[in-house]
């Protein structure tokens, strides 16, 4: 059975943040063995 990992308060914190930052656009989550590793912010700019 593989280990379940515990996202830290740190990470949720920078999360949360980058979700509160967009207007329009996405923030994508890579998760690698059960670790976050990378988080990416989308915008667009609404003209």
């Amino acid at each position: 059975m593989a280990e379940i990992k515990k996202v830290t308060e740190e990470e949720l914190e920078r999360i949360r943040k980058l979700i509160e930052s967009v207007k329009y656009g996405s923030v994508n989550i890579i998760i690698q063995d059960g670790k976050i590793v990378q988080i990416d912010k989308n915008e667009k700019i609404r003209l």
